[in-house]
């Protein structure tokens, strides 16, 4: 049955033909061709390679549990001056405190990353800190429209709850969803744009991966990582991305990094998966390239998206960080609520 549920949520793609979400219109530029958006180098999937990886979800993916009881975690309202506040949600969301600014990564507070509330990947385990215990949000970060990162009801909710909505940065193409929501405050953003918010300075930046909500809109919206830099460092957030050369990049162009936010999970099988996400031996890697001080794993253990156990994310970052040489203490794990200072 566990395997049955995972070859559906990983053919979920194929399934939601009618839940594409609005394309992007512009001149072509370097990664747009015109219709669609590209990375550097291209990333080709074959109805076969679905296929294969169907074959593969019922035959070599791991089980996962069905429910882990965290202990939910509140957060002071105090804002944060001095330093770095990081907080664990789950997946990919974090809750960044810099400046006197409160920022959240890839908000997903939904059971499900899907299109449908009754199928697909279902969480695991309930935030680490409920909505209602956020202190206000003044920016949401929004690194691409994969449905574990762009949740439409989670964005509603955060809007709803406060009395001046969150501003939500995303790449070209993903302001219409957001409009169509009916959520005002928003800017799409290209490569290597920034923005002003305080303090801060929000800059938009290269990643290997790609985008897409249904069958007919795959690469119709850009997807990128987030470098914020601010008076106690620059922190990185790099949403979804495989490995490549945008890493070294973005550290030499926006460096010192003081802290990256680097996914660790969803990477079996590599024939696959190597394209779009990092293994936990490539996010060390990235983490070297990045120059960065300090780095914090993200998107593993909250919902199965891809073959391998729910452990192994964390097992295979030790062994990486110790082939390469790298302390522990510099690139962490947090449970879900687990704040941190840097």
């Amino acid at each position: 049955m566990h395997s049955v549920r995972l070859l559906l949520c990983l053919t979920l793609p194929l399934l939601a033909c009618c839940t594409a979400a609005p394309a992007y219109e512009g001149p072509p530029t370097s990664h747009f061709d015109g219709e669609r958006f590209v990375n550097r180098d291209p990333v080709e999937r074959s109805f076969a390679d679905f296929v294969r990886l169907g074959w593969g979800a019922i035959t070599d993916a791991a089980s996962w549990p069905e429910w882990i009881e965290v202990e939910q975690q509140t957060i002071p309202y105090a804002r944060v001056e001095e330093g770095i506040s990081i907080t664990f949600i789950n997946h990919a969301t974090f809750l960044v405190q810099v400046d006197g600014i409160n920022i959240l990564t890839d908000p997903v507070y939904s059971e499900r990353v899907s299109p449908f509330r009754w199928l697909g990947p279902r969480r695991v385990h309930a935030p680490g800190v409920r909505m209602e215990d956020l202190p206000p949000i003044d920016v949401v970060l929004i690194s691409h429209n994969h449905y574990d990162h762009l949740d439409e009801e989670t964005l509603v909710d955060l809007a709803n709850r406060q009395e001046e909505p969150p501003l939500i940065l995303a790449g070209l193409g993903n302001g219409a969803l957001f409009s169509r929501l009916g959520l005002a405050r928003h800017q799409d953003m290209d490569w290597s744009q920034s923005l002003s918010i305080g303090d801060l300075e929000i800059v938009f930046t290269e990643c290997r991966h790609m985008s897409g909500r249904g069958i007919g809109d795959q690469g119709r919206t850009l997807w990128g990582a987030f470098v914020v830099r601010s008076s106690a460092g620059a922190i990185y957030f790099a949403g979804d991305s495989g490995y490549g050369p945008h890493y070294r990049e973005t550290g030499q162009r926006y460096g010192p990094i003081s802290l990256s936010l680097l996914p660790i999970g969803a990477y079996e099988p590599r024939w696959f998966m190597a394209d779009g996400h990092l293994n936990p031996s490539e996010a060390v890697q990235a983490h070297l390239d990045l120059g960065s001080r300090q780095s914090v794993g993200i998107h593993f253990g909250t919902f199965q998206l891809t073959y391998e156990g729910i452990d192994q994310p964390v097992i295979d970052l030790e062994k990486a960080l110790e082939q390469a040489g790298v302390s522990p203490e510099r690139f962490q794990v947090l449970a879900p609520g687990e704040t941190r200072r840097f």
